[in-house]
């Protein structure tokens, strides 16, 4: 090999050859010493509260340039500039509106996706076409036909995707599904997922009010049916703390996917084994206000029947305390959430407060070499990134994100619905009910498509 030839021309040979490239690290230099050439330059799209933490990050990886910021408010991206100038000690950051212009640039190399929920899928799908890898904040979308459009986008362009369902690069997440996996608990047969509750929050009014001056609305609302802007007092339908968008139907899930409930689903279908597939019926209930602008499940209680005879049930908090008693123990410091596997000769409760087993000297099982293992990740954007360099694949790649993703949209049409659904994991689709089949798309406002 030239030892000339800088990471870019690497990875770009790497992947028209369509075979792994691994990069041997004296090509990348060791931490603090990276040549500018072998940085991975990234642009950032959606750079508010979740996206500025994923930015400030990255401006701290010696081998990452952050060369663009893009988001609709200008407070946003002039803030992400001046730190990310005052990092380099240059004035070199670019700031976009439009994540169109950041995608197009030839020197980008991954970037990272924080967007509003119902952007996810479109920002993505463009990142891909410009042959660009992602990381890509959860959920994948609001709806099952663009997790399964962005899948094969992704897998056509052969970028590498890494879903933000961070507790897969947990220790502690990884450790209870080994356990579960290797047979330490017995026979599975129940895992109960226990998510944050939706929040209540005050309705706000809907006479319609002015276009914000701060940011395009009509670009935010995007591919989402056009609604009048409203306001009152430090909330508004597109922005404010509580953000009221994470919480309407037409951008989210609101806590029963996106904002929580993706990320213990996925830590189940991990420990399930079942990442290429999904659950065979889906039967619950849950509490949807029916005024104002919040229209998300905010309680609820929903039933999986897999293939292999386990049962999953996904809840609510406020449901685990009372069904569960393994919720409440004090080692797991978070009352009510958490994902618990039930066994034949035991249980095992996980969450980012601890872990429980009973008996408890599961707590100190040493795997022997015949027991299979599940990769390591102990950094999530660390591992992102080197599978930007490596062309591995990373802990939470596109196939397993949308399987974790679909499932917390199977949750809100059953919910919807009120009825027993059957789901066939290998169509995707609803055996029987074409009703129930119209939900898994939505339509999208013009000129927006997949």
């Amino acid at each position: 090999m030239d030892r000339g030839i800088s990471r870019r021309q690497l990875l770009k040979t790497g992947v028209a050859i369509g075979v792994p490239c691994i990069v041997p690290s004296h090509v990348l230099g060791a931490a603090g010493t990276v040549p500018p050439s072998e940085k991975i330059v990234m642009g950032c799209i959606g750079i508010g509260s979740m996206g500025g933490g994923h930015h400030r990050s990255l401006i701290r990886q010696d081998d990452v340039r952050v060369a663009a910021v893009c988001d609709l408010r200008r407070k946003f991206r002039e803030q992400a500039k001046r730190i990310t100038d005052e990092r380099y000690g240059s004035a070199d950051c670019a700031m976009y509106a439009d994540y169109r212009e950041l995608l197009a640039r030839p020197d980008v190399d991954a970037v990272l996706i924080a967007t509003p929920d119902h952007w996810h899928a479109l920002v993505a799908m463009e990142a891909a076409r410009n042959r660009k890898d992602m990381y890509m904040e959860k959920p994948i979308d609001i709806h099952v036909a663009a997790g399964k459009a962005l899948r094969d986008a992704v897998n056509r362009y052969g970028v590498i995707f890494q879903f933000g369902t961070q507790q897969r690069s947990g220790r502690e997440f990884r450790f209870a599904c080994e356990l579960v996996r290797n047979g330490r608990i017995g026979k599975l047969h129940t895992i109960v997922v226990g998510s944050v509750p939706g929040a209540e929050l005050p309705n706000q009014p809907l006479e319609p009010q002015p276009d914000p001056v701060e940011f395009d609305y009509d670009m935010w609302l995007g591919p989402a049916p056009w609604s009048p802007y409203t306001f009152q007092r430090s909330a508004s339908r597109a922005e404010g703390t509580p953000g009221y968008w994470m919480h309407i139907h037409d951008y989210c899930l609101g806590c029963l996917s996106g904002a929580w409930g993706i990320h213990h689903i996925d830590i189940a279908q991990w420990g399930n084994d079942s990442d290429d597939t999904g659950p065979l019926e889906i039967e619950g209930s849950g509490y949807i206000p029916r005024d104002g602008l919040c229209d998300t499940p905010v309680t609820w209680r929903v039933e999986h029947t897999y293939a292999n005879g386990v049962k999953m049930i996904h809840m609510d908090s406020r449901h685990t305390e009372k069904e569960f008693p393994q919720f409440v123990t004090p080692v797991l410091e978070t009352r009510g959430c958490g994902i618990l596997f039930v066994g034949s000769d035991g249980w095992v409760i996980v969450s980012r407060g601890g872990i429980d087993a009973q008996p408890k000297s599961l707590l100190q099982t040493v795997f022997d070499s015949s027991e299979p293992r599940l990769p390591v990740s102990n950094d999530h954007k660390r591992n992102f990134l080197d599978c930007v360099k490596t062309r591995q694949q990373p802990i939470c790649p596109i196939g397993p994100a949308v399987r974790s993703d679909t499932i917390c949209h199977l949750d809100d049409i059953a919910i919807r619905t009120g009825r027993k659904l059957r789901w066939d994991p290998k169509t995707e689709q609803f055996v029987g009910d074409d009703a129930a089949n119209r939900l898994l798309t939505r339509p999208m406002r013009s000129p927006w498509r997949l």
